[in-house]
């Protein structure tokens, strides 16, 4: 009588199990030896020192070892890229030599668990952060320039994937003179989707640009430390940066955050210049922000 054939799902592992602990593998920071052999590749698929073909087979050329490792050399050398991608102004500062393993570390930390490579960079800026070195100096100095920098960059890119105005009548100016001054007073502005109030310890609009604009060749200086206020806006799928001053900054944070135009109005005359008209500042500014889209419409009393 013939031996029945053993089960082969006995004898092998689900095709997901390989998956995972294919990812496992190739995604360990120390290499493929030491992701085998690590306790999450291993509660996959236990597998002793010379047992890896048993799931990845040899080629002609190459053992088993060298052909996984291609993929793990790959893995990463995407993931650098990608985050080179995010942070495009960042990385032309530093240099590939110096951004790299950075952003190495930085996967080690937070590596990749969102199915897009999009999120990839959310956490960058913490992470520079909290890898700062006592060796920098007092506070601010280039770590927490650099950590700005990445959070200027992360959120253009949040802006420009994010909701917008975009197929939505636009919000003008003369809606808000239709309401009179004390109806204006007592109103709420809505802000657009894509509005972003950004404040840095330094001056890095004017570096983001420079940079933007330069050849390859050329040098970017590092600012010196000063705080700036930024907003950023997308109009008809371009991310628009502004800077502002102390006032318009208070006046928009106030609004964004609820208040009303009138108490807005309140807390921004704090950081009037004695030497400003205020009402005119105030008023060319809700002219540029209404033209440039910062606000989807109004909230009257009346409709509140």
């Amino acid at each position: 009588m013939s031996r029945r054939p053993p089960d082969r799902q006995e004898q092998e592992p689900a095709l997901d199990v390989v998956q995972s602990w294919f990812q496992a593998v190739i995604s360990h920071p120390d290499g493929v030896e030491s992701g085998i052999s690590a306790e999450e590749a291993q509660s996959l698929i236990g597998l002793g020192r010379d047992e890896l073909e048993r799931i990845v087979r040899r080629s002609r050329t190459l053992t088993a070892s060298e052909r996984i490792g291609i993929y793990a050399h790959a893995y990463y050398a995407r993931l650098l890229e990608c985050l080179g991608e995010c942070f495009p102004v960042l990385r032309r500062l530093l240099g590939a030599e110096l951004f790299e393993p950075i952003a190495f570390e930085y996967l080690q930390r937070y590596p990749s668990k969102s199915y897009t490579l999009d999120r990839l960079g959310d956490r960058f800026a913490q992470f520079l952060e909290e890898t700062r070195s006592a060796e920098a100096g007092e506070a601010p100095a280039w770590p927490e320039m650099l950590a700005d920098l990445a959070r200027f960059e992360h959120a253009i890119a949040r802006v420009f994937d994010g909701p917008g105005l975009e197929g939505e009548p636009p919000f003008s100016v003369e809606g808000l003179q239709a309401l009179g001054a004390e109806g204006l007073a007592s109103a709420r502005l809505i802000p657009a989707p894509s509005l972003r109030l950004l404040t840095f310890r330094f001056p890095l609009n004017d570096l983001y640009t420079a940079a933007r604009q330069a050849g390859e060749e050329d040098e970017l200086d590092f600012p010196t430390p000063g705080i700036e206020h930024v907003t950023l806006c997308r109009r008809d799928f371009v991310v628009r940066r502004y800077p502002l001053s102390p006032l318009e900054h208070a006046l928009l944070d106030a609004i964004v955050g609820g208040a009303t135009v009138g108490e807005a109005l309140a807390v921004a005359a704090e950081y009037a210049p004695p030497e400003e008209n205020l009402s005119g500042l105030i008023e060319r500014s809700f002219a540029a922000w209404t033209a440039a889209d910062f606000f989807r419409g109004v909230v009257s009393p009346e409709g509140a």
